[in-house]
């Protein structure tokens, strides 16, 4: 479609969430490869996504960004193409509902969404993120693969005036100015709510082990200064004695466990800062002959997998990350197009699983 919006970048600065108030339902469908149009992708529901959308934590507060601050016009979003850039290969679940649902959600509102997956390259995210734009795509969703580095897109997309939401890391980069809005999760408390969970798992005495997310994004420094800074605060008797990144991977995650057990066999507790990294360490306290409950694990994200590994003994609890943004960033776009003040960064809860509601609430897991 022609774009009839024109946008001019203005400067202000990313607080708290704000903008949304109504909670969002979801059905998302089943991944298909990326690098596709997905216009005629109406994606499938699933009852177990049925009353699992994202919501938002705190909405009417916080910096707003709307057309007239941002600079253009309206623009009506139905029959609009959205370039969807993708960061990781979908062997991660987490990436493959986030990717389902933006693609369910462009289906049930008849909006051409074109898709792209940097297969875990930076440079390719951003080849991709040129390529979008080549191919006419009026608005950019980007879940970022690293929050440095995006001054190529940014400049290409100021150039022809194309907004930017980004989900669930972030651009270091200014809102309202370089792109709309932000949709994700307070990754600092992630990390403190983890801390809280092991404390108890523990009973706050051990040493502990955090298999770090992958480098050069947001996400990982602050899941690692949120549970560091719990445990400094209520729980002094349980000491980080090993860190190292684990890449966000199950592989990775599971053989930096084999190196851990080797090097600190009495180990209390590993805080994975994915599921996958997780569900790596398990295998590798089976293959060391380790019983369920011997290390106490706590990750983040809230796949099926791993709630499974709280019913089984073998995860102490899982913080939920909500990767189903396909409603909440397209109502964002929506409103932003018609003129509404939208929130830059909107911040969405996270519930969690624990022995108490793993077995109950396994199907609302993803």
């Amino acid at each position: 479609m022609t774009q009839t919006a024109r946008f001019r970048r203005t400067s202000s600065q990313a607080l708290l969430a704000a903008g949304l108030v109504a909670s969002l339902a979801l059905a998302t469908g089943c991944a298909k490869s990326e690098d596709d149009d997905s216009s005629s992708d109406k994606g499938s529901s699933s009852a177990q996504d049925a009353d699992a959308g994202q919501k938002v934590a705190s909405p009417g507060t916080g910096e707003t960004c709307d057309v007239s601050t941002y600079g253009g016009q309206k623009l009506d979003l139905k029959g609009a193409t959205v370039g969807f850039s993708q960061s990781e290969k979908e062997a991660n679940p987490f990436r493959i509902a986030e990717t389902a649902s933006l693609k369910a959600e462009a289906g049930k509102r008849g909006i051409k969404l074109l898709t792209a997956n940097a297969q875990s390259q930076f440079s390719k995210q951003i080849s991709d993120v040129q390529d979008l734009i080549a191919k006419g795509a009026d608005l950019l969703v980007i879940a970022p693969l690293n929050s440095d580095g995006w001054e190529p897109v940014l400049r290409a997309a100021g150039a022809k005036h194309i907004p930017i939401v980004t989900v669930d890391r972030k651009i270091n980069a200014t809102a309202c100015k370089d792109y709309v809005s932000f949709i994700g999760s307070d990754f600092v408390e992630q990390g403190k709510r983890a801390a809280d969970q092991m404390i108890e798992s523990t009973g706050g005495k051990g040493t502990i082990a955090i298999l770090l997310g992958a480098a050069g994004n947001n996400v990982t420094t602050e899941r690692t200064k949120g549970f560091q800074d719990r445990l400094k605060e209520k729980a002094p008797g349980l000491k980080v004695v090993f860190k190292q990144t684990g890449e966000f991977a199950r592989e990775k995650g599971q053989q930096v466990t084999e190196q851990l057990i080797q090097s600190k066999p009495d180990i209390t507790g590993i805080y994975a800062e994915n599921d996958e990294m997780g569900l790596g360490a398990v295998n590798a306290l089976k293959s060391a002959g380790k019983k369920a409950g011997d290390v106490k694990i706590v990750t983040v994200d809230g796949t099926r997998n791993a709630v499974q590994g709280i019913v089984d003994g073998w995860i102490s609890g899982v913080i939920e990350s909500n990767p189903r943004f396909g409603p909440l960033a397209f109502q964002t776009l929506d409103s932003f197009t018609k003129g509404d003040k939208v929130g830059q960064n909107i911040v969405i809860k996270d519930s969690a699983y624990t022995k108490d509601n793993a077995k109950s609430d396994l199907d609302k897991a993803f």
